[in-house]
C-alpha cells in the first residue's frame, strides 16, 4: 500500500493479487458472474489491509495445553456500511475476514443531470461512537455520493471513518479530501479522470450495472 503524491488522504492497495484481478474486472468482456466474484475478492484483500491498524487488547485464553493471553481487536466490532446498490458486492468479501462485522445501509443515487447525490435510505448501528466505519462504494468519482455518506455517519455520531473504493477520480479523492480530511481512502486504482458524463476513464463502466446484470 502506498501514498500518492499530491492526494494526502489516500492510499494505494497495490498488491499484485489486486492489480490482476483489478485488470479482469475492467475488461469489458468480464460476464456478470465473474464481475461479481472479482469485486468480492478484490473487497477481501483491501479489508486486509485496511484493518491493520485496529487496535487490539490482551485477553487471556485457554489452549488445549495451557493458559496464555493473546490479542483480539479491542471495543466495538467494526461496521461496513455499502452505499446502494453497487456498494453491497464489496460486503460478503470483507465479512468472510471479519464475520463479526455489522453492516449498516446509505441510500444513495446520483442524479444524471446534476451529478449530485439523493439520499432516500440510511440506517446503522445506534453507538455509532464507539465503532469503526468501513464505507464502501466500488467507484469513487465525483465523491458527492461519498461526501453525503460520510456526512451522514458524522451527524449519527461516527468518528472513525474509511472509506474503501475500487477505482477513485483525482476529482473524487479532492472532493472528499477537502469536505472531510480525516477520512483516509483506499482504492486499488487512481484513474485518470472523469469524462463529461461524470463517469472515471479509464474506469469499469457503471459497477452496478456490471454486477447486477442490468447494463
Amino acid at each position: 500500500m502506498h501514498t500518492t503524491p499530491g492526494f494526502p488522504t489516500l492510499r494505494i492497495v497495490d498488491h499484485p493479487l489486486v492489480q490482476h484481478k483489478l485488470t479482469l474486472l475492467r475488461d469489458r468482456t468480464t460476464p456478470t458472474k465473474i464481475f461479481k466474484e472479482l469485486v468480492d475478492e478484490i473487497a477481501t484483500l483491501m479489508a486486509y489491509e485496511a484493518t491493520g491498524d485496529l487496535a487490539l487488547e490482551p485477553v487471556p485464553v485457554e489452549t488445549p495445553l495451557e493458559s496464555t493471553m493473546g490479542r483480539r481487536v479491542m471495543g466495538k466490532k467494526l461496521t461496513l456500511v455499502p452505499i446502494l446498490r453497487a456498494g453491497l458486492g464489496m460486503v460478503e468479501g470483507i465479512c468472510r475476514l471479519v464475520p463479526s462485522a455489522r453492516v449498516g445501509h446509505i441510500g444513495l443515487y446520483r442524479d444524471h443531470e446534476t451529478l449530485r447525490p439523493v439520499d432516500y435510505y440510511f440506517k446503522v448501528p445506534a453507538d455509532a461512537t464507539e465503532r469503526d466505519f468501513f464505507v464502501l462504494d466500488p467507484m469513487l468519482a465525483t465523491g458527492g455520493s461519498a461526501v453525503a455518506a460520510v456526512t451522514s455517519l458524522k451527524r449519527a455520531g461516527a468518528q472513525r471513518i474509511r472509506f474503501l473504493c475500487l477505482v477513485a477520480a483525482p476529482e473524487g479523492v479532492q472532493h472528499l479530501a477537502k469536505a472531510h480530511p480525516d477520512v483516509v481512502v483506499l482504492c486499488a486504482a487512481l484513474d485518470r479522470e472523469l469524462n463529461g458524463s461524470g463517469y472515471i476513464l479509464p474506469g469499469l463502466g457503471d459497477a452496478g450495472d456490471r454486477l447486477f446484470g442490468t447494463r
